[in-house]
């Protein structure tokens, strides 16, 4: 079992987004941006003593968002949810943060108040909402023309089943780069005139391809698959597969891409097939942070240019 819960300030612009595992998960990571912000993620190693996690956290707020996994560790700890030291019980919560300080207000973060509000209202995955909530309140998504071009993004979820096995994906969308349907026609970007640009049409002038401190794409998929730590490292690996299936360009020296895996060891099941679904799983959801957005700061949404067209 494991639960979603999101906290957000619309006014200021900023959220985050907390996944608990009341029985502890199996889960490892992988970082593929080249300008990550992470806590924890050096004890996801498959090499490293602890096994399992009691929480994920997907942060806004840049760096400083990091904190509220602090809130995140003092509700477990209440609920008596961790690590047992034999000196008391240490949840372990491993984050990851976007930048969404350049959309609404700068001097706003998620604090460890925000975390345990999150914790508070977590619920199951189908209950949860997607776009301009939790760590994707100030996300934003198309900055390879400039933030002046960007568009609203936000949080998304998407699912996979096969019998008994379940592979699910939440997201929450800050790209540099452009999102795109299963078609390859890009749905949200640097938008000109209610138009996404393509990137690819700036290969030739060389655009701005500068974004740096305003992107981040950070996910984590969630699996019922019995799967060890190294294998759910492979499935992070691969499920940043639906991160390039739908984000173009992906793991730029902007981005600080990560997803994490977590396993609730239920069903037994081969790693290929739980990677190849996290991998489906991831570019739903990407798709669904988009699409679910709404425009906000300024900023237009998937939704309103669409009605341009």
């Amino acid at each position: 079992m494991w639960l979603i819960g999101h906290a957000q300030d619309h006014v200021r612009g900023t959220g985050c987004t907390v996944l608990i595992f009341p029985e502890g998960a199996v889960a490892s990571c992988d970082v593929r941006g080249g300008a990550p912000g992470t806590r924890e993620t050096a004890l996801l190693a498959p090499e490293c003593l602890v096994e399992k996690v009691t929480a994920i956290v997907l942060s806004g707020g840049s760096a400083r968002g990091l904190s509220a996994a602090d809130g995140v560790m003092r509700f477990c700890e209440e609920k008596g949810w961790g690590f047992d030291t034999g000196f008391g019980v240490v949840p372990i919560i491993p984050a990851a943060c976007l930048f969404d300080l350049s959309c609404g207000d700068m001097t706003a973060w998620p604090d460890d108040a925000m975390g345990r509000e999150a914790s508070i209202s977590a619920r199951s995955l189908e209950e949860s909402p997607m776009g301009n909530i939790g760590a994707g309140t100030g996300a934003t998504v198309g900055k390879y023309t400039g933030l002046e071009r960007a568009m609203k993004s936000g949080f998304g979820w998407g699912k996979r089943v096969s019998g008994s096995l379940e592979v699910s994906a939440v997201v929450a969308v800050n790209a540099f780069g452009a999102v795109k349907d299963d078609s390859g026609k890009f749905i949200a970007g640097a938008q000109e005139e209610g138009k996404v640009v393509d990137p690819r049409s700036l290969f030739e002038t060389g655009g701005v391809w500068n974004g740096w401190g305003r992107n981040t794409t950070i996910g984590a998929v969630v699996t019922n698959a019995l799967l060890d730590k190294s294998s759910c490292r492979r499935v992070a690996i691969m499920g940043h597969t639906g991160l390039a299936s739908s984000i173009f360009p992906v793991h730029t020296p902007f981005d600080g891409d990560t997803v994490f895996c977590a396993s609730t060891s239920e069903t037994p099941a081969d790693t290929v097939l739980v990677g190849t679904m996290a991998a489906a799983a991831m570019a739903e959801a990407v798709q669904n942070a988009v699409l679910s957005a709404r425009s906000a700061y300024g900023l237009k949404s998937a939704a309103d240019i669409s009605l341009f067209k």
